[in-house]
């Protein structure tokens, strides 16, 4: 097929290309083949969850997405990461899967056969110019595609050009609520290979996090501290895997009020907390999500550790109440009991019943975590919110208190105070296993931990 500039996407300052250009970039490229052996790293596991999904729409049609680039300005368009279902069902987790869709075909009548529609590399001869001339898709441009023959190989997956697809009927996931659904329920249970995904997303979190502490002096002297923190965590992010999973949350002083502070543009002050939530994204999309709130002096003052120390126990109450059978709200409650009772007897409360402590603390305790931060977020509440605990699931603890800066409910030692402690477990036969115990999370550990870093 021969690609005119109408079809391929060019800049408007890009130069024409003659004939003779044409012609001669056509010619004379030695073969670059993939190696026999490559194959995506989920390839064991990926059958057993088209199965899952297959066995819930017998003799439905069923179309997955990877997903469409997105405009960030002009003809730039934001870096691309495939849909978390479409990644689990094919294993596929790079940029190059732009506009890919795996088509779960009825066969018989229970099962189905999965068929990739991708687009594969463009040839470099018949005409066909993509390869040096599109900007989106051109492989001088963005990178080298599989072949249909190479895509096989990877993913097992019998594999079609993508210009075969056509416009399917079918149920798909990108606008079907239940097929959507049912994804994230079957994403709720992790299996083994998955868990330790996540594991490694968290253990290059936690070597993220020693990373800002050796930083904070250079830091602390930077006009916009918060945003050096950003870049130092997202150096560690980028080197060790696809990148941040969420946009880091590096919120000093009254910022860290501010649930979801990703500004990330204020200076950093000694006598301040820096409240740090942050998770690295391996490879193969997996992501950790931890907080912890540092004394960027190094140690906590009085009214410091008195914050912290509530959430802390608040958190460790959370953590008992985890395992199998249990429902999935109850660590929440546990914390949230503890916080009201704390702050019935600092006095900011008159008592601990009721909902009033929410004023401090806005929202949950915790969600899954998986391949989003918040992981399964479309399953129904009767298997997730308002459901059990299972073996398998990881899921994140992260209860606290946000004292806004401007609370006249608050004495004013306590106003502009803002601490959380989040943490990663997998919930285990005997209840829950504490994936991102490499962080400390008590006073003294911290105290300890960012001395000995800042000392070396």
């Amino acid at each position: 097929m021969t690609d005119t500039p109408s079809r391929l996407n060019i800049g408007s300052h890009d130069l024409p290309v003659s004939p003779e250009l044409s012609r001669f970039m056509a010619a004379d490229w030695a073969p670059s083949p993939l190696p026999d052996t490559a194959r995506v790293s989920a390839y064991e596991v990926t059958p057993v969850r088209r199965e899952r999904l297959s066995a819930r729409f017998p003799g439905e049609r069923l179309i997955i997405p990877a997903g469409e680039l997105k405009v960030r300005t002009n003809d730039c368009d934001h870096r691309f990461r495939p849909h978390s279902a479409y990644a689990w069902l094919t294993g596929l987790t790079g940029e190059d899967q732009v506009g890919h869709v795996l088509v779960l075909e009825p066969s018989g009548p229970h099962g189905h056969e999965p068929v990739l529609y991708l687009r594969p590399r463009s040839p470099r001869s018949g005409g066909n110019e993509e390869f040096y001339r599109d900007r989106r898709y051109g492989e001088f441009w963005v990178g080298r595609r599989p072949d249909l023959a190479e895509a096989e190989r990877l993913t097992g997956l019998r594999c079609a050009h993508l210009d075969d697809l056509g416009s399917p009927a079918g149920r798909d996931a990108a606008t079907d609520t239940e097929l959507a659904a049912a994804l994230s329920e079957l994403r709720l249970v992790k299996d083994a290979w998955e868990v330790g995904q996540l594991q490694l997303a968290v253990d290059h979190t936690a070597a993220g996090f020693e990373d800002v502490v050796r930083a904070l002096p250079r830091a602390l002297a930077h006009p916009r501290g918060e945003r050096w923190i950003e870049g130092v965590f997202g150096l560690r992010a980028r080197a060790e895997g696809n990148g941040t999973g969420y946009d880091t949350i590096a919120a000093s002083g009254a910022h860290a009020c501010v649930l979801h502070w990703i500004r990330n543009d204020g200076r950093l002050d000694r006598g301040d907390l820096l409240l740090l939530d942050a998770g690295v994204e391996t490879d193969s999309l997996y992501t950790a999500d931890i907080t912890r709130t540092l004394p960027l002096s190094g140690r906590f003052s009085p009214v410091q550790r008195q914050v912290y120390e509530l959430v802390l126990a608040a958190q460790d109450a959370g953590i008992a109440a985890l395992r199998p059978g249990a429902s999935f709200r109850d660590f929440h409650r546990a914390g949230m009991r503890v916080i009201a009772e704390g702050l019935a007897e600092w006095g900011v409360l008159k008592d601990a019943r009721g909902d009033l402590h929410r004023r401090y603390t806005l929202c949950s305790s915790g969600h899954m975590l998986g391949l989003d931060v918040h992981d399964c977020a479309k399953a129904r509440a009767e298997t997730y919110l308002d459901g059990v605990l299972e073996e398998g699931q990881v899921l994140t603890v992260e209860p606290g208190l946000y004292l806004q800066p401007d609370d006249e409910t608050l004495p004013p030692e306590l106003r502009g105070i803002g601490v959380r402690i989040e943490d990663d477990l997998v919930i285990t036969a005997e209840g829950a296993r504490l994936m991102s115990g490499a962080l400390p999370r008590t006073v003294a550990g911290i105290e300890e931990w960012m001395g000995n870093l800042l000392a070396g």
